[in-house]
């Protein structure tokens, strides 16, 4: 998933970067309003992580004029603001969740799941599939009952095909969902990690539209 991450503290949004693309997400970092709403005109997100007290202004406004446009991009979000007073303004206003700070970045990492989730139509964490059962919740494959390893790119590949059964996926959507600006992506990239997934998953987990893209398979 491609995520926004608008936030000012360096050592906060290094740290979340990390943690976020250590699962597999693609994380686009703003440091000020301004360079979110830049950064939303050109990319489709999965999910902003929104700070409040940004040095060009407050991000509830900002969120507000989101919702008001019609943008139902998901919203987790992360602040020192910590009164109730805060959180019902902060939900009221549009977000998904709210997250006092300091946080752990597992329980971020929780939130990220559970908020993608539910967009998703499926808040169940646990599909089955074939012969194949996915914990999305605890990042957790099993093929006939054996554990399957997977990197963290392919688990956000599959995590993709699955927020979107049967629906096709072009290439150049999924290089978007799963790499963030500043990446270099080399044309095949995406043709092998869908290699790589088929090997572990089954040749039939995802179907190739010839010319147009991918979708998951009926198993």
């Amino acid at each position: 998933m491609r995520i926004l991450l608008v936030e000012d503290d360096r050592v906060i949004a290094g740290a979340v970067r990390e943690q976020a693309e250590g699962e597999g997400h693609s994380v686009d970092h703003a440091a000020r309003l301004d360079e979110a709403g830049d950064a939303l005109a050109t990319a489709h997100y999965g999910l902003i992580l929104l700070d409040l007290m940004l040095p060009d202004g407050r991000g509830l406004p900002f969120l507000r004029g989101l919702r008001a446009k019609g943008d139902a991009t998901p919203v987790i979000i992360m602040t020192a603001l910590d009164q109730v007073s805060d959180r019902i303004e902060g939900l009221n206003a549009g977000a998904d969740d709210y997250l006092v700070k300091p946080f752990d970045l597992s329980e971020l990492s929780a939130r990220i799941g559970a908020v993608s989730r539910r967009y998703a139509g499926n808040p169940n964490p646990r599909i089955e599939l074939g012969d194949l059962s996915i914990d999305l919740a605890a990042r957790h494959v099993t093929r006939v009952g054996k554990t399957v390893s997977l990197t963290a790119r392919e688990w956000a590949l599959l995590e993709a095909f699955l927020q979107k059964p049967g629906q096709l996926l072009s290439k150049a959507g999924l290089e978007e969902r799963l790499y963030s600006f500043d990446a270099e992506v080399e044309s095949n990239t995406i043709e092998v990690h869908i290699s790589r997934l088929r090997k572990k998953l089954g040749a039939e987990v995802i179907v190739t539209e010839r010319g147009l893209g991918y979708r998951l398979g009926a198993r």
